[in-house]
C-alpha cells in the first residue's frame, strides 16, 4: 500500500525542539506534524500529525542521521 502524502518537507525547514528531540512543522488543521531524531536515526520518513490523518514525508540524508558508535561496534564484533 502506498501512502498519500500531504507534502513533502526538508528536514532544513522543519522546526528542532532540543528539549523533546523532534522535529515539527505546522499542519493545516492547527496542530504539528512531528518526526523524532529516534525515528530518522531508524530511517523514518514519515512526520505524523497527532489531531488528524495527514502525513508528509521528511527528506533528509539519512548519512547526517547515522549511529557511528552503533557502526563502530558492529566492526568490532567477530563474524557468527
Amino acid at each position: 500500500m502506498t501512502e498519500a502524502f500531504y507534502d513533502e518537507i526538508e528536514i532544513e525547514d522543519m522546526k528542532f525542539n532540543e528539549e523533546d528531540r523532534i522535529y515539527t512543522y505546522p499542519c493545516p488543521c492547527g496542530d504539528l506534524f512531528q518526526i523524532s531524531e529516534e525515528d530518522l536515526f531508524d530511517g523514518e520518513e514519515i512526520g505524523r500529525c497527532p489531531s488528524c490523518s495527514l502525513i508528509i514525508k521528511v527528506i533528509y540524508d539519512p548519512e547526517d542521521f547515522a549511529r557511528p558508535e552503533e557502526e563502530e561496534e558492529e566492526e568490532g564484533e567477530p563474524p557468527a
